[in-house]
């Protein structure tokens, strides 16, 4: 029987660090801010944008909510962000995705200042995240490897199997693993005979937005199973990209949907955001 990875254990944890970590920035004269922007009504983007407050309350991070209207355009979106990075208050700078689509996304996440872009989307920080010099890392990914480090699973020289290629997840995860001196395989839709790479792997990470994709027959006996999905099956249930039911009993650890790896996610922006003061009043981490 695997153990399950408790990510909601595991934020309040780290959360307790970073509100010291908050509180001796305080001390010095520093107080640490989050912008927010949500740009229309979305539903799930609204509850994502009421956690992200919630964790900055928890901790003593000053959050800042900027809630536009569905029909904003690209240009006063960029003006707003403008605003924000002269702001020398704000530290971090986080516009919510999805925007509505007469919004071009990608121009909104450059226009945010590296020092600024605590969501690790920036082209700067991705490169200087595959040279191994960023000072932000890419939220999710980042969370998954506290959790391995919070559960004592060592990665180096493990055989990591990532399931998706995207820039959010896939792409970046790849990178961390590395770092951390595992070997890596990608792999997507393209990938041929998926199940016999996957049961290779010594971890393995599924983040490809399929319902219970990842079943028993995928898995190798004793692996790390990590499982990013956020999706509903049949009956409309909440569940991730792995069969968890099928395949807990092969596993010797498994993260399950929710509770694993999601609060993890807002979690590791806490971090960026902190990071983001210490660099920008040139405090040593």
């Amino acid at each position: 029987m695997a153990k399950i990875i408790d990510g909601k254990k595991i934020r309040d944890y780290n959360l307790e660090i970073m509100k010291n970590e908050v509180s001796a920035l305080k001390e010095k004269g520093v107080d640490t801010c989050l912008a927010v922007i949500i740009v229309g009504d979305d539903p799930a983007s609204r509850v994502y944008v009421n956690n992200k407050k919630a964790a900055c309350e928890k901790i003593g991070i000053i959050s800042r909510e900027y809630a536009l209207p569905a029909e904003t355009t690209t240009g006063q979106l960029l003006e707003l962000i403008s605003q924000l990075n002269a702001d020398s208050s704000v530290n971090g700078i986080l516009c919510q995705m999805p925007v509505p689509k007469q919004i071009d996304s990608q121009l909104v996440l450059d226009s945010i200042l590296p020092e600024k872009d605590v969501d690790c989307f920036h082209p700067v920080n991705v490169g200087k995240l595959s040279i191994g010099s960023g000072v932000f890392m890419p939220c999710t990914p980042m969370g998954i490897m506290k959790m391995l480090e919070y559960e004592g699973v060592d990665v180096a020289g493990k055989h990591c199997v990532i399931i998706g290629r995207s820039n959010i997840v896939g792409k970046p995860m790849a990178m961390l693993m590395l770092a951390a001196n595992a070997t890596v395989t990608v792999c997507h839709s393209k990938t041929k005979d998926l199940a016999a790479i996957t049961k290779q792997a010594d971890i393995l990470i599924a983040a490809v937005g399929k319902p219970k994709f990842v079943t028993a027959d995928m898995v190798g006996d004793g692996a790390v199973v990590i499982d990013v999905g956020m999706d509903r099956d049949e009956n409309g249930k909440l569940c991730g990209d792995v069969d968890y039911g099928d395949v807990e009993p092969k596993a010797s650890y498994i993260t399950p949907v929710p509770g694993g790896v999601g609060p993890m996610t807002i979690t590791m922006l806490m971090r960026n955001t902190i990071a983001a003061a210490k660099e920008q009043n040139n405090i040593e981490k």
